[in-house]
């Protein structure tokens, strides 16, 4: 038999047999339907919003009863409780990790973006009924569906026959980013005839939300259906759509919040006809399509293939100009602190507080600009001799698009291979084509506008040919709806092989899991742009990387509810062609030195679990070397967009993780946790920077004194809390949470030699420019209650269990205006005066008090 079981996997492996983890798991991951009692309802409402962690998947394989069964996952992971809800007013992150070191997948398929690394949870925003099947994990434990990351993984099962037997309509107001939500789900189950639909659409909206002059307008739709095709095979469609609109909150500088009297100033909207109008709109459509296929070979054998497409465009509106005044209501020549004259400052103080129209965007007069101005083009759209006439917009809207098209196979494999020893494995490839390019959203009353390059207009006034933004179509006359500026597509493409091995004793588990992957991207350019006309159109060289894991595992077994363990990994990961191309809008040029960065992580930790107590207590070190990042921003000395290509970045991330529930008296129980982190940056980075504009080099490997600077994210945060859930059908639960140790992004300009020029080491002008900003602490306390009625009770004449569900949630209920979100510090310094305070930091902050209040109907 064993033989047997190793020539499938063979086959499997050498032909790319779609495959996945047994969906034997079929028996294990039994739904709560609405027959349930009504205690299991009030707890399903409770853990609506909250993951789920399900069983191990190698969990009870080991039937002899002198062994101690493996670590269970099983419920609600206390830890992971805390830092998606309880944490994320401060937008931690796990481990101090970027997003890209976390992993997603959607029914065996793959999610993360491969350009940056980042899951788009948005494109499956407001579906929360179908979204509730999930496997949650942190770290470095084995995995059934992937090789996985370091940060840790997400599994989302949406497919129709795992979703719950029922429909739900449910109503919700709020005073966040929408004020109100309308969702329908309706779930057949599986039917005799081996079918399973499910359905999902929900609407949220908001003409107002927390912050001046932001929206929203989100639609989400889903659909599902499954075939049973017999007791071996079943087929799975998903598809998946969010079309949303979204008005932006701007951050801003403290000297116009004052001005303003409020921390939520936002600086992106203003004034147009009496009705607010925000400059940045957020917009995005990217459905997904997955299809899936689950076969169970045999009793030892199962397999997860998934195939899906994820195609749409998104945007973000911005206002741009030509030859005219900055239109920002916050640019720094702007406000009081500019003006030299005291008596000046205190009146353009007074102004800006008196008048709405000076510290918010003023449409009128953007408008009024373009009415009265006239202007002739010569030479358009390339003709010669053809003037064109009119209204020139010297003041537009844009909108950045990205169009993306991305497809991925994956194929994964479980087996049974002895009694103590399990297989996984898997095959992957993904595909991703992105599409960037800017568009004319509003002329803003003017009649054209044209695509030239002011910056090479200003500083190549005779070379009519520098001033293109296309060569291939000079002095283009744009309307709205007409593509600009920049034009150009990346193509990346990964392959990946992955395999794992865990085996099972009496007292111990062990795991050995390993990945091998071939990465390559280039960029291909749509316009020649006048600059640079031979490294902007059509292809770019491949860029092309081999990278390989491994990882592995121990946990010893004290009883069935006490475990230690010990995890290590070390990984390489090709370099994302975000921070690969130094200005990509433009031109092809890379950075130096193109290497894939180099990943160490170590965890190891205590749990138990039983049945009135649950604890986990988690420390890990890992270290990042080889990190890039490239920064573009205007720079007031060279008058000009530079480029800051950052290498040699190398960080350490070290910690503690605590967290426990425990049950103490009738229906009460008290939940803590705590993130107790130092991440820092460990190296000098190396910074080359160049101008726009041209290919010169201004600094070449410039030291950046980075070393012992912290990584932007709260590295403390705790939070208990109470909770009570009664015989009566209602629950209610408190929690206190605390805020340390956060630091704002640095600015590397700022820690530079030329920075530092001539300042004595010893003053306090030498420390201030070279201090890392650091935010105060802050506490937030958070408040959820929920209640279910059965109305059966009341109405006998219902012939379904009907439940009538509400759900109240508090934030920051004590309205804390005070808390810090976020913030970074501006890409500028004033090498002449060395005044650190001329480019203040910008943050951000967490909401006052905020509410969600739902109510659904479930039969």
């Amino acid at each position: 038999m064993a033989s047997k079981i190793l020539k499938g996997i063979f086959v499997f492996l050498s032909l790319g047999v779609f495959g996945f983890q047994g969906f034997s798991q079929e028996d294990k991951k039994q739904q709560t339907t609405p027959d349930s009692s009504l205690i299991e309802e009030v707890k399903t409402t409770s853990a609506d919003n909250i993951p789920i962690v399900s069983l191990d998947e190698n969990e009870g394989e080991d039937g002899s009863a002198q062994n101690i069964s493996s670590q269970l996952t099983a419920g609600r992971d206390p830890f992971i409780n805390a830092a998606n809800f309880r944490f994320s007013t401060v937008r931690f992150r796990i481990r101090g990790y970027d997003a890209n070191n976390f992993s997603t997948y959607m029914n065996g398929a793959p999610m993360e973006n491969l350009d940056n690394g980042f899951t788009p949870f948005g494109l499956w925003g407001g579906l929360n009924d179908v979204m509730r099947n999930r496997d949650n994990s942190i770290g470095l434990r084995s995995l059934p569906y992937s090789y996985g990351d370091i940060g840790g993984f997400t599994y989302l099962d949406t497919r129709a026959s795992y979703q719950r037997k029922q429909t739900n309509i449910n109503y919700a107001i709020s005073n966040r980013n929408y004020t109100n939500r309308l969702m329908i789900t309706h779930s057949t189950g599986l039917n005799n005839k081996g079918w399973a639909f499910s359905f999902s659409g929900s609407r949220r909206w908001a003409d107002e939300g927390f912050t001046d002059g932001t929206f929203y307008d989100g639609w989400s739709f889903f659909g599902a259906a499954d075939k049973r095709i017999n007791a071996r095979h079943l087929l799975s469609l998903v598809a998946i759509g969010t079309p949303t609109k979204q008005g932006r909150q701007g951050s801003s500088v403290q000297e116009m919040r004052d001005i303003a009297g409020s921390n939520f100033y936002n600086p992106f909207w203003g004034y147009q006809n009496g009705q607010k109008r925000n400059s940045s709109v957020a917009s995005s459509f990217q459905p997904i399509i997955i299809l899936t296929h689950d076969w169970k070979v045999n009793d030892k054998i199962s397999v997860l293939s998934a195939a899906s497409v994820n195609f749409g465009k998104r945007g973000l509106t911005g206002l741009d100009w030509y030859n005219v005044a900055d239109p920002r209501p916050d640019y720094y020549r702007y406000l009081p602190s500019y003006q030299e004259d005291p008596m000046l400052a205190e009146q353009v103080r007074q102004n800006m507080q008196n008048d709405v129209n000076l510290r918010q965007i003023n449409w009128d007069r953007l408008y009024t600009t373009n009415y009265c101005s006239y202007d002739v083009v010569h030479d358009a759209n390339g003709i010669k001799g053809f003037d064109y006439a009119g209204k020139r917009s010297h003041y537009i809207v844009e909108n950045r698009m990205v169009n993306t098209t991305k497809f991925n196979f994956a194929s994964t494999i479980n087996a049974s291979i002895s009694k103590r020893v399990d297989f996984s494995g898997g095959i992957i490839y993904e595909s991703q084509k992105n599409n960037y390019y800017k568009t004319v959203d509003d002329l803003l009353g003017g009649d054209f506008y044209v695509d030239i390059n002011q910056f090479a207009e200003r500083d190549f006034p005779t070379d009519q040919g520098a001033v293109q933004n296309n060569l291939n179509a000079p002095n283009r006359i744009l309307h709205e709806g007409d593509k600009f500026g920049y034009n150009y597509d990346i193509h990346i493409s990964k392959a990946s092989l992955w395999g794992q091995a865990v085996a099972k004793f009496s007292n111990v588990d062990l795991f050995l899991a390993t990945e091998q992957s071939y990465t390559s991207f280039y960029r291909f350019g749509n316009v020649r742009s006048g600059l640079f006309p031979n490294n902007s159109y059509g292809k770019s060289a491949t860029q092309s990387f081999y990278n390989y894991a491994v990882k592995g595992g121990v946990t010893y077994k004290i009883d069935g509810r006490n475990y230690v363990y010990a995890n290590g990994s070390y990984a390489t990961k090709a370099p994302f062609f975000d921070n690969a191309y130094i200005a990509p809008r433009t031109r092809d040029f890379l950075q130096d030195n193109l290497t894939s960065e180099k990943i160490t992580a170590l965890e190891g930790g205590y749990s138990m679990n039983a049945p009135k107590v649950k604890i986990r207590a988690n420390l890990f070190y890992t270290q990042f070397k080889n990190q890039l990042n490239v920064l573009t921003f205007y720079n007031d000395q060279y008058q000009n967009f530079v480029n800051y290509a950052l290498s040699n970045i190398g960080k350490t991330h070290m910690g503690i993780e605590l967290a426990g529930e425990a049950k103490v008296y009738q229906g009460f129980s008290v939940n803590a946790a705590a993130s107790i982190g130092r991440y820092r940056y460990d190296t000098r980075q190396l910074a080359t920077v160049t101008i726009d504009n041209s290919s010169q080099t201004l600094l070449k490997d410039g030291v950046v004194y980075s070393k012992n600077f912290n990584v932007p994210t709260p590295q403390e945060c705790y939070t208990i809390g109470v909770d009570y859930r009664s015989p009566r059908y209602w629950f209610a639960n408190m929690n206190l949470n605390y805020f340390n140790r956060t630091f704002l992004d640095f600015n590397p300009i700022r820690r530079t030699e030329d920075a530092l020029s001539g300042v004595d080491p010893a003053s306090p002008l030498w420390n201030q420019i070279i201090d890392q900003t650091r935010v105060p602490s802050r506490f937030s306390l958070d408040v959820f209650a929920g209640w279910s009625w059965r109305m059966n009770n009341r109405f006998p004449a219902l012939k379904k269990q009907t439940f009538l569900v509400f759900n109240l949630g508090i934030n920051n209920i004590l309205n804390n205006t005070n808390i810090v979100s976020g913030g970074f510090e501006q890409l500028r310094f004033d090498f002449a005066e060395k005044n650190v305070d001329k480019f203040p930091d910008k943050r951000f902050y967490a909401y006052g008090t905020t509410f969600f209040a739902s109510m659904g109907l479930r039969f």
